[in-house]
């Protein structure tokens, strides 16, 4: 549940300076502390930077509506989790804060910074969104991260993961970019054609690294066998793993891996989407749907690009099925004595008609059932037309297992490890957690 992503995955992944915060350390703050003091005016704490101008334009008409003043704290994405995890740690939490994945949020909403939507969406509210959406941002009873099962979190967008392509690019080399390859096999083609044209082939950052994988893994897998190898019932060394991790090993071989190697750290995700959206020195990189308000907002004059997900593997044996679940959206700190305002504005934003400001604004996918996505923009309509082959995966993979992924993803970009030497060390990681 990037930077700017989360998916879901979104996220993505952020990075890792909020996500290994342990829970023992955050509560330590002290489980009878209250989050912000009472004031006059709500404060959000926003990690979005394709989304802040929408967000704060919802602000000021709730202001205007209502007369409750909210303030968006506008941190980030390269440092929303070091502010939160301070914050939390001098008991100064925001009333409600943006809630990315769920591996960066589970420390947080264990050590009670985040109120229990359970029984709210239980009527109406709930009622009011995309199945999968609900689905995906709920912790199930045997979740990895050993949370009280509930929902912590409510969203405004229904996103998911797949490739972005530059129609110019494709289109110098007789490529067209509105017709998605049929195969994985195809696409290694075209971004053969894209690097002898001089252009970066392909790229992702190393934080999507297991979006990456956990999309292509849907191709061998069920949901239910996903799920299965998250919560250590299933090896990772199955012959359906084995076979995912090969994608990148095919990818390096075929030398289309733009650079040769992803790019880590806070800022490997913003580094990818520079040098797709403002230096278009990349003709594809896989990203989240949220990449689209990014590039909005960072690169206003390049809109010719497109979407589709991430190609079916030559030899799959399932339907492929994209990563999505949980965008953008928001948690209410329960300690704060602005809780229950809090809790108002957020129904309100994620209502269908701000839903509907949220979807023309940014762009995005909306997760609210009665909001059309027929207006979705030309360059999400490829990912759309398949946004009901979301994968309904109940759990994540644990923050440990995520960890040693996404490294064993670059060592193979590397040529450091093999795939069984990675496979080894996912089960290693899943026993040790």
């Amino acid at each position: 549940m990037r930077r700017d992503h989360t998916f879901l995955s979104r996220r993505g992944f952020l990075g890792a300076v909020g996500g290994g915060v342990a829970a023992t350390a955050l509560s330590a703050c002290g489980s009878d502390g209250s989050g912000s003091s009472a004031s006059s005016e709500i404060v959000f704490m926003n990690q979005s930077r394709g989304q802040a101008a929408t967000l704060k334009k919802l602000a000021r008409q709730y202001t205007q509506q209502t007369g409750v003043k909210v303030r968006i704290d506008d941190v980030g994405p390269t440092d929303f989790l070091t502010k939160l995890q301070s914050s939390s740690q001098s008991r100064n939490m925001p009333d409600m804060y943006s809630a990315v994945d769920g591996h960066s949020m589970a420390p947080y909403y264990k050590a009670g910074w985040a109120k229990d939507l359970t029984q709210e969406m239980k009527g109406a509210w709930g009622d009011s969104f995309r199945p999968a959406t609900l689905k995906t941002t709920s912790f199930g009873a045997d979740n990895p991260q050993h949370l009280k099962p509930g929902v912590y979190s409510a969203h405004w967008e229904t996103p998911a993961l797949g490739v972005f392509v530059n129609a110019k690019l494709y289109e110098a080399v007789g490529l067209d970019p509105d017709q998605a390859p049929a195969s994985m096999s195809e696409f290694i083609d075209q971004m053969r054609k894209i690097k002898k044209s001089g252009k970066g082939p392909f790229w992702f950052a190393t934080s999507l690294s297991n979006q990456v994988i956990q999309s292509y893994a849907s191709n061998y897998m069920s949901d239910d066998e996903l799920n299965a190898t998250f919560v250590g019932k299933q090896s990772w060394k199955s012959e359906g793993w084995r076979k995912t991790l090969q994608l990148v090993v095919d990818l390096r071989d075929a030398g289309v891996i733009a650079n040769g190697s992803l790019p880590s750290g806070t800022t490997d995700n913003p580094t990818v989407e520079k040098a797709f959206f403002n230096t278009q020195g990349v003709a594809a990189i896989f990203d989240g749907t949220s990449a689209v308000g990014v590039a909005r907002a960072t690169a206003p004059d390049f809109t010719d690009f497109r979407s589709f997900p991430l190609p079916k593997a030559d030899d799959g044996t399932q339907t492929p099925r994209m990563v999505g679940g949980a965008a953008k959206g928001a948690a209410v700190n329960p300690r704060s004595k602005n809780a229950a305002e809090a809790l108002k504005f957020l129904k309100w934003l994620t209502a269908a008609k701000q839903q509907q400001v949220w979807s023309e604004g940014v762009p995005l996918i909306p997760s609210a059932r009665a909001v059309s996505d027929k207006k979705v923009p030309e360059q999400l309509t490829g990912i759309a037309a398949k946004i009901s082959d979301i994968q309904l995966v109940q759990n994540q993979i644990l923050e440990q297992v995520n960890t040693a992924l996404q490294k064993g993803t670059q060592a193979l970009v590397l040529k450091e490890r093999s795939v069984d030497q990675v496979l080894g060390d996912l089960d290693a990681a899943q026993k040790s957690a």
